[in-house]
Parts: C-alpha cells; sequence; structure tokens
C-alpha cells in the first residue's frame, strides 16, 4: 500500500521497566542524504545492507559504523523498499511502485541483474522475505481481491506467480513502510494487513496447503491505519497503528501468545502501547521485542505486553542479525541508527 503514550497500566512493571532500561540507547552514525531507506538486512556482526528511493543502496562491513552507497544506474526513479542479503556479496533489491523491479547482485553491489519486471501498475510490492538462501516470497498490494504472491526457488534468480495466493476482503491491502509485514521462516508464512481490514493471514508449509486468517483488534478502518510489522518470537508481536496521525496510541500494538496460538480470537491489545505509531517491529530474544517508528522508538521485555520508549527519533525499520546480536535502524533523510543495549 502506498504510504501518502498511554503510560497509565501496570505500573509497577513500567517503574521497573524504566529503571532497567535507562542505558539502552540508539547511536545515529549516518545522517544527510536525501533517501528514504526501508530496505535492511543485517547478515551478521559486520555485513548489512540498506536500501530505499532514488535507487540506492548502502552495505557495511564493519557493523554499521561506515556504510558505502550506491545508485543504481538506470534505476534512479525507483524506491527499493526492501532489501535480503545473505552475505557481503549476495543481495536481492525490490521495488515498490511502477514499474516493479527485482534485481540481485552476486558480487557485493558492483553488478546488479534485473530478475523481474512488471510496467502494469496494478503491481505494487510491499515486502520481500527468505526461508533460506534459496527460497523466497515477495508480496504485493491484491489484483482481482487476491494478494499478489512471489516466488523463488534458486535464491532471487526467477520468480514465479502464485495461483494459490490468499484472498483479500474490500479495502484490504498492506504495507510497504519496512518489508517486515511479510515474514517467512522454515514452517510457513505470516503476513499482517490493513486498511478497511486489519487481519493475520497464515499458512503452514505442511499444513492443508490453505490459508488461515485472523481478524486484528489493532487500529484499521482508514487508508492510512491497519497492522504494518510483524515478529516471530516467544509470542508473535504485531505493531502498526495510523501513520497519518502518528501520535496516536491506541491500539498500535498487540500480541498473539505462541502457546494460544492456534485459539480463535487469541490476539491480545497491549497493555501499555508504544508510543505512536509504529511500522516495524523485531524480535531480539527471550520476551524482547524492539519497535520503530514516526513517533520514537519502543522496547518490550515480556512479550508485547508492555512497551516503553527508548528513543524519540523517527525511524521506518528496524532489523537484528541473522547470526550475531547486532541491531539496526533505519529511515528517512538517510538515518541510520545502532542499538546499544
Amino acid at each position: 500500500m502506498k504510504l501518502k503514550t498511554i503510560l497509565c497500566a501496570a505500573l509497577p512493571a513500567l517503574l521497573f521497566i524504566n529503571t532497567n532500561l535507562k542505558a539502552q540507547t540508539i547511536n545515529l552514525v549516518h545522517q544527510g542524504a536525501r533517501v528514504s531507506m526501508r530496505g535492511l538486512s543485517v547478515v551478521d556482526d559486520n555485513t548489512a545492507w540498506v536500501s530505499g528511493s532514488g535507487g540506492n543502496v548502502g552495505i557495511s562491513n564493519d557493523g554499521g559504523k561506515t556504510w558505502a552507497f550506491q545508485q543504481l544506474k538506470g534505476y534512479e526513479k525507483l524506491d527499493f523498499r526492501d532489501i535480503e542479503a545473505f552475505s557481503d556479496k549476495d543481495a536481492v533489491i525490490m521495488s515498490s511502485g511502477t514499474p516493479a523491479v527485482i534485481l540481485k547482485t552476486t558480487d557485493g553491489g558492483a553488478t546488479w541483474q534485473e530478475k523481474y519486471r512488471k510496467t502494469d501498475s496494478l503491481y505494487f510490492l510491499d515486502a520481500m522475505d527468505f526461508a533460506d538462501k534459496k527460497h523466497g516470497y515477495i508480496m504485493g498490494d491484491p489484483i482481482k481481491d487476491k494478494f499478489l504472491l512471489l516466488e523463488t526457488k534458486d535464491g532471487g534468480n526467477s520468480w514465479k506467480e502464485l495461483i494459490n495466493a490468499p484472498s483479500a476482503l474490500k479495502g484490504e491491502a498492506a504495507f510497504a513502510a519496512s518489508g517486515t509485514c511479510l515474514r517467512v521462516d522454515k514452517k510457513g508464512i505470516a503476513i499482517v494487513t490493513g486498511g478497511a481490514h486489519s487481519r493475520l493471514l497464515t499458512f503452514n508449509f505442511k499444513g492443508r496447503n490453505i490459508w488461515q486468517a485472523r481478524d486484528l483488534n489493532i487500529l484499521h478502518g482508514q487508508q492510512s491505519q491497519g497492522a504494518f510489522s510483524i515478529a516471530n518470537g516467544s509470542n508473535k508481536v504485531i505493531v502498526g497503528g495510523d501513520y497519518a496521525k502518528p501520535a496516536r496510541t491506541d491500539s498500535v500494538a498487540e500480541y498473539l501468545p505462541r502457546k494460544n496460538a492456534t485459539a480463535a480470537n487469541a490476539a491480545i491489545l497491549s497493555d501499555t502501547n508504544p508510543v505512536g505509531f509504529q511500522s516495524s517491529v523485531e524480535y531480539i530474544k527471550d520476551d524482547t521485542f524492539i519497535s520503530t517508528g514516526t513517533p520514537g522508538s519502543c522496547i518490550s521485555t515480556d512479550g508485547g505486553k508492555i512497551w516503553a520508549k527508548i528513543d524519540d527519533k523517527s525511524y521506518n525499520v528496524c532489523r537484528k542479525a541473522k547470526k550475531g546480536n547486532l541491531i539496526l535502524f533505519a529511515g528517512d533523510r538517510g538515518k541510520i541508527g545502532i542499538y546499544t543495549p
């Protein structure tokens, strides 16, 4: 979908959290470029990639401290909303808007090969994720009442449009805000939606080959509202809100207890919400999750029940290293931050 504190509950728990979060910071290490960054992939404690507007892509090989950026020739007008990297050599990027394009590099960004292109304006790509280095998916806004779902089984070299994609309700879409409205692992696929409806759509690779849909409690009903991001960990945690009114703190986060994940209507609104609209959430470890958005970044140490603010800068996306502990943030005006616990 195109992108055009309630702190009165559980006071003792909040006091405990705030006391233990005083040392937690997000250190701004890069800013100034006229680039909106929404794609972020952290490979390990050394290597990370970012992507964004104006055909820009960046790579860091020192844990996010310094970055080498490039503007891809011939793609200067594209907005690369998501990126998936596997090493300091291999990465796949996708653009949101028209044309819808997927590119791949195997030489650290020295050259890029176009692997997919659609000039039809109906094709608007929202997010990308991989179960492993070979098997991945890209989702897009609905076409003829079905979400677009592309699949690769060869590491992004070729993409096939799936017939068995989830159906969409009238006025329902997804947000190309951080690349995290879609999550894929070896067990299956999870998608969160927004707009007129907000739902969690799941597909189990070992199931009955059908999609399961669950209504969410998160703020929805308007085109700017809904669930923007999901993270799988000790619980499933979902964040979002209203990007047109980012200060709204009502119903912007909820969690699905892992032990009741198959129970009907098990999603529970957070007791204490983040500081407002959040476009990205990431699982860290144990019961700890981090989220970020326009009003700032927040942390939950109890599986998404209670949130506390840790930074007031605006970021679009936060991601943790696939192998390691490095946690990075990226946002508008070229902002990149490193989280220090």
